[in-house]
């Protein structure tokens, strides 16, 4: 049962709280099927039953993206970051999940002012010039306020919520607990990965709540593009941020989704599109480290047709060698190669296939490629190619890792914002160039050196490192200390079988014993005093029927199971 489960009363609440909205909302199953209806019922069915039946006519994402806006600000990031699993969800469901909206009620200044002395180390009257007391913004984990320094120039304090972070790890237990419970108790949910989408949420949500990390990957978002003045990053100052709080420039200019005002102020849309495509391109393919949400609501057009890219809280990092197979693939689309994309996303994939299923997924890559040779590279539309393919992957219960499920995303999420700039965007153009430097790069004399120089250090690191191991594996063998240990779920499963049907037979066994022995003292003994013979009898009688209702309800409930 979910209770056992929990294992702490001060998540009980919270638990009546989600097991209620998920029955209102339809998933009475789901509930039953996960052990919660247990909690429900210590919490007094305090639950809104009438409007089950109204919220149920919404269809599956719908519902789903209700339920996570009714549960509060962390399922809301939830939401978010399934939003990012374009290989896990179908695109209606990504496309409800991306209605999440992060918002919330602002808190007073009065309230965050005390948090605020502490971090600034001194009164914010003395540390701004100017402080509006009113939010430009508020999400769940903070809000956004405008100010001036003393030396005249504009700033944002983005302030993180008081009291916020025990609200977040107590939410982030309970779905732990909960993904785990799912995975045991909901076969057909484990396609969804639960535990490992909670894991990865959970990750990524505590980097979020720590703004200095926020700020040293901006700056080094800054850095990596030093020498591109049409790019902008929002300069970090130190002496005032921190764990709750960033203090960055502000930046003056058109947010992404004004277009009419992008207009009336001269930009040219093509251009924007253009820089804000190669931008991107290059955080993935050149740096390894991109903004993993760039919609409109992060970017601003500014003067001289440049762009502003704000909000780091969400970001993706992609290895060199990573880098390398995203390019091997979208060169791949590009060209027709079917075989090359099929190697990689068999190499890319993180469940265990048989060689069957392999072959089944290389053969209808290569159909699906094969239908896009020949189309001249103005007409293929890459996000689409690759949302298709994704498909093909969910068909085959397939996922990817997190990293590349990010950058997929976000690579989607930039060939629709190049649209909305220009409907003649053309993202397999944009992408060439930096596909082939890749490429070559990776070829270079340079890097395969580099390379080799790894592949032969960690082969005299393992040959240096030979003779400590085989002593201490001789020294464990002669102590007789050197164990092999398998751990092969089906015979840990076996053995917790045999050890309940060896329970039940035991007490079976004892149950059998104390009907014989009581029979023989009810029948012979003729002791008619209240503590005697007949009473151990009778005792014996009564304890052998609870044995035996035990064994049979045992059996039941194991039959259930």
């Amino acid at each position: 049962m979910l209770w056992q489960a929990l294992g702490a009363a001060r998540d009980l609440s919270r638990a009546n709280d989600i097991a209620s909205v998920l029955i209102r909302y339809g998933f009475g199953d789901l509930v039953r099927r996960i052990g919660m209806a247990a909690v429900l019922e210590r919490a007094g069915r305090a639950l809104h039953w009438q409007s089950a039946q109204e919220l149920a006519h919404l269809e599956p994402p719908a519902r789903v993206r209700r339920v996570l806006e009714e549960l509060g600000p962390t399922f809301v990031k939830l939401g978010q970051i399934l939003a990012t699993r374009v290989d896990l969800f179908p695109p209606e469901w990504i496309e409800e999940f991306g209605k999440l909206q992060d918002e919330a009620p602002a808190v007073p200044f009065d309230r965050i002012r005390e948090q605020l002395v502490e971090d600034l180390g001194e009164a914010p009257e003395t540390a701004f010039a100017r402080l509006d007391t009113e939010p430009l913004a508020a999400a769940s984990l903070a809000q956004v306020h405008a100010a001036t320094l003393q030396d005249g120039r504009e700033v944002v304090l983005k302030i993180r919520r008081p009291g916020i972070r025990p609200v977040v790890e107590a939410d982030l237990r309970l779905l732990a607990r909960l993904a785990e419970v799912m995975e045991a108790e909901a076969p057909d949910l484990r396609r969804y990965h639960p535990r490992e989408v909670v894991r990865e949420f959970t990750l990524s949500l505590r980097r979020e709540l720590d703004f200095a990390a926020e700020c040293r990957i901006a700056e080094r978002v800054a850095a990596n593009f030093a020498d591109h003045p049409e790019i902008v990053v929002p300069g970090i100052h130190w002496q005032w941020s921190g764990e709750r709080l960033n203090v960055q420039d502000r930046v003056d200019g058109i947010p992404g989704r004004d277009l009419a005002a992008a207009d009336a102020a001269g930009l040219d849309r093509k251009l924007l599109a253009r820089r804000g495509a190669e931008a991107v391109l290059k955080m993935m393919l050149e740096d390894g480290l991109f903004h993993a949400d760039p919609h409109p609501g992060n970017v601003f057009f500014l003067p001289g047709d440049r762009l502003a890219f704000i909000d780091f809280g969400m970001v993706g990092r992609l290895s060199e060698d990573r880098r390398w197979q995203v390019a091997m693939l979208l060169h791949g689309l590009v060209t027709g190669d079917s075989a090359t994309v099929a190697e990689v996303l068999l190499d890319w994939r993180t469940d265990a296939e048989g060689e069957a299923d392999a072959a089944r997924l290389r053969h209808e890559i290569d159909a699906f490629v094969d239908q896009y040779k020949g189309v001249p590279l103005k007409q293929l539309d890459l996000a689409a190619m690759l949302s298709d393919l994704l498909a093909i992957l969910r068909e085959h219960g397939l996922s990817l890792p997190s990293d590349l499920s990010l950058m997929i995303k976000a690579f989607i999420t930039l060939e629709g914002m190049g649209r909305q700039l220009d409907p003649d965007f053309d993202m397999a153009a944009q992408a060439q160039p930096f596909l082939q430097r890749v490429l070559i790069e990776h070829n270079s004399p340079a890097a395969i050196a580099r390379r080799g120089w790894r592949a032969a250090s960690g082969a005299l690191s393992l040959v240096a490192s030979l003779p400590q191991d085989l002593r201490e594996l001789l020294r464990a063998a002669r102590r007789g200390r050197l164990n092999l240990q398998v751990d092969i779920a089906s015979v840990e499963r076996l053995g917790e079988k045999l050890d309940r049907a060896a329970s039940r037979i035991t007490i079976g066994i004892v149950t059998a014993a104390l009907i014989m022995g009581t029979a023989t003292l009810l029948t012979v003994v003729q002791d008619p005093a209240l503590v005697g013979l007949r009473t151990f009898g009778l005792l014996g009688f009564i304890g052998a029927v609870a044995g035996g209702v035990w064994v049979v309800v045992s059996i039941w409930r194991g039959r259930r199971g």
